[in-house]
């Protein structure tokens, strides 16, 4: 699913084949601030490791079937979406099998498209995020699939710039044989500390290299950022006052306004 009609849900797959960078904690927390100003979002928890469905509340033995199931078994989204208590925001969770699915894929018709073909019928929704494990694998490929765009948390470290190009490459070698609408909706700074000067030097190397891709929003290192989710909250909700959750916020204002075309 991609957006390739006005009234589908625009479909953004958030990946880094790095971990560590903020990929989960991007996905949960642009999710919730698009559903703080009305969106129906949909949170499809893509990663065996589940983060994602934990940082919203799902306990894990309360999770049911999800991602797995649709995968493998084609199962409507709607059959398997779960609420998170956040108005808007609904979530289809990593079940624990979701780890072996990467070999039961590989012998299956349509093994690339088995995520966007499942996508297709979910019906209601303005924004389907997708959080793809921290690995060029083939559940990432049906996330990148299934995606109109794809956004790239970028950590502002020494080594986060490395590997980078190689994500890059994957997206335009998934455009040219797999899903021709695919584009980079940007990269996003993320635990960026002003504090030190490599941030700052991170920030100006990524501006650079990826030019109007880096988003203008940089998301900061923020200790609420890094307690919420063992809360089971987004950072929206659990200090909707700090300094991270109005980074994230600013970050979904800046990604309707490049949907939209006001940004360049």
């Amino acid at each position: 699913m991609s957006d390739r009609s006005s009234t589908q849900a625009k479909t953004l797959a958030i990946a880094n084949q790095k971990g560590g960078v903020g990929k989960t904690t991007t996905a949960i927390n642009l999710a919730t601030a698009l559903a703080l100003q009305g969106r129906r979002v949909l949170l499809v928890d893509l990663d065996p490791q589940g983060n994602a469905s934990t940082g919203l509340g799902l306990d894990r033995r309360r999770r049911g079937v999800g991602t797995y199931t649709m995968l493998l078994d084609g199962i409507a989204p709607a059959t398997l979406a779960q609420s998170t208590g956040i108005t808007g925001l609904d979530v289809i969770s990593a079940e624990p099998d979701l780890a072996g699915a990467e070999v039961e894929l590989v012998s299956m018709d349509r093994r690339e498209y088995r995520l966007r073909d499942s996508l297709e019928a979910a019906d209601g929704y303005d924004h389907i995020l997708i959080d793809c494990p921290p690995s060029l694998t083939l559940l990432t490929l049906n996330g990148l699939v299934a995606a109109g765009s794809v956004l790239v948390p970028l950590q502002c470290e020494f080594f986060a710039l490395e590997g980078i190009s190689q994500l890059v490459h994957t997206i335009e070698l998934v455009k040219q044989s797999l899903n021709p609408g695919l584009a980079l909706q940007g990269i996003v700074l993320t635990m960026f500390d002003r504090r030190n000067n490599l941030s700052d030097l991170i920030a100006a190397d990524a501006r650079s290299f990826f030019g109007a891709s880096v988003y203008d929003t940089m998301i900061p290192r923020n200790i609420r950022v890094s307690e919420a989710p063992s809360h089971g909250k987004p950072v929206l909700t659990y200090d909707k006052s700090s300094a991270g959750a109005l980074a994230y916020v600013q970050l979904a204002a800046e990604m309707l306004a490049r949907q939209s075309g006001v940004v360049a």
